[in-house]
């Protein structure tokens, strides 16, 4: 299974992936200066951490390589809730699996509530709540 890609830095914008320091981020600001006499232009990409939500910066010309993580976006039901963490089933493959529940989501997780969660570089992480008819 192939966890990331190779792409360039120009081609990042604000809202994308990428890892730095071997975890995957969202680019949260770009900023990039002139291309000088004898260089490239360089950027100054600032990223926060999808796991733990730590910032993180990666400085490059603008025209070298970086690392794209694949990322998939799944459906996912809640079987149960147990403090910080739900055990989860998903919608296609029927595997269950346990994540932790971030924070802001705490307060609105029930069991039986359909979810979407990413699944990037082999963990797993809740993003948000579909609406039910």
């Amino acid at each position: 299974m192939v966890d990331k890609i190779f792409g360039s830095m120009g081609d990042l914008k604000e809202g994308k992936f990428v890892i730095i320091d071997d975890l995957p981020c969202k680019v949260v600001s770009i900023a990039k200066s002139k291309p000088g006499k004898h260089g490239a232009a360089k950027m100054r990409i600032e990223a926060i951490d999808l796991f733990n939500g730590t910032k993180h910066t990666l400085m490059k010309g603008s025209d070298a390589d970086c690392e794209i993580p694949i990322i998939e976006r799944k459906r996912a039901q809640i079987v149960t809730v147990t403090g910080n963490s739900a055990q989860l089933m998903d919608m296609t493959s029927y595997e269950t699996f346990e994540v932790t529940i971030p924070e802001e989501m705490k307060a609105s997780v029930q069991p039986g509530m359909e979810m979407q969660y990413m699944e990037v570089m082999g963990k797993r992480i809740l993003m948000r709540a579909y609406e039910t008819e």
